[in-house]
């Protein structure tokens, strides 16, 4: 089973834990008048949706390098990452603004109805399912390096943690009575900041990557580390990195002995193209520019 296919299989996994939550909790949420439960069934659409836009854009990333992608398609996975943030947006400014409007209906005197058992158990199903499926999804993620399966696999987690903040509102509507109903709507409030945090990091590294941010510090520095090791190669420098997908780009300068053959010159930059791939994966874009020392 290749990659693509691996990513499918998971998203797939997903999809179907999502498709029976978000039944289960809009069916609780409604019998049980739960505004919190409502707000983590939003959530599992949202889930659900996501699971859509990580099938289709892995599927075209995963094509191989043609005239019009010298580069590969990698950066559509990207762009699935950034989808997902933005959809993550919506989603929780939705919960804020509907739990808002019920804490404000509270405050003016306006009875709310008291979520049932019903949407108790909901929640704790909710958290144990999604728990699992994150756990399986983040495993997936890495051993595949995939961004948009791990931005997904974080996705299932914010409906577990979010989930958390269901139980907690639920519960404490109904263990300590009618006075108390405000805390379902105030959890579906915290349940919306935090899905807005999770979109708010997807979005910051999905434009990072599109707007061809450089990699981290440290990977650059490794980068150089490596470079400055091998033997009759020296001063490392004007270093350029970013990502493509899940694949990164490099290009940098090198100094060598001006008096070498170009066939030595050029068996020595293919010498740290294949350290460099070695290190990072074969599908690593390496691009080496030679110099003589004694050039200015």
């Amino acid at each position: 089973m290749n990659r693509t296919q691996e990513i499918f299989k998971v998203t797939i996994v997903g999809s179907v834990v999502n498709v029976l939550l978000l039944v289960l909790k809009f069916v609780a949420g409604v019998l049980g008048h739960s505004s919190a439960m409502i707000a983590d069934a939003v959530h599992s659409l949202s889930d659900f949706l996501t699971d859509i836009v990580v099938l289709v854009f892995v599927k075209i990333s995963g094509r191989p390098k043609d005239k019009s992608h010298e580069y590969g398609h990698g950066k559509y996975e990207t762009l699935a990452l950034t989808i997902i943030g933005l959809m993550l947006v919506v989603v929780a400014l939705g919960i804020i603004c509907d739990g808002v409007l019920k804490i404000d209906d509270f405050l003016e005197g306006k009875p709310l109805e008291a979520p049932g058992m019903l949407a108790l158990w909901a929640a704790i199903i909710s958290i144990l399912l999604k728990e699992a499926v994150y756990r399986y999804s983040i495993i997936k993620a890495r051993k595949l390096q995939s961004q948009a399966l791990e931005a997904n696999a974080w996705h299932h987690r914010s409906d577990a943690l979010s989930s958390i903040g269901t139980l907690i509102g639920i519960g404490g509507a109904i263990l300590l009575g009618h006075k108390w109903v405000i805390l379902d709507p105030i959890a579906s409030v915290v349940v919306g900041v935090f899905i807005g945090k999770v979109a708010f990091d997807l979005l910051k590294d999905g434009f990072g990557d599109l707007t061809d941010k450089a990699l981290p510090e440290s990977v650059e520095q490794e980068i150089l580390q490596i470079v400055s090791e091998v033997k009759n190669v020296g001063n490392p420098h004007n270093l350029k990195t970013r990502r493509i997908g899940n694949h990164y780009a490099i290009e940098l300068h090198i100094k060598m002995d001006g008096d070498i053959t170009l066939r030595k010159a050029h068996d020595k930059a293919t010498e740290i193209e294949n350290l460099l791939r070695s290190k990072y994966g074969k599908e690593t874009h390496v691009g080496v520019h030679v110099e003589p020392f004694e050039q200015i």
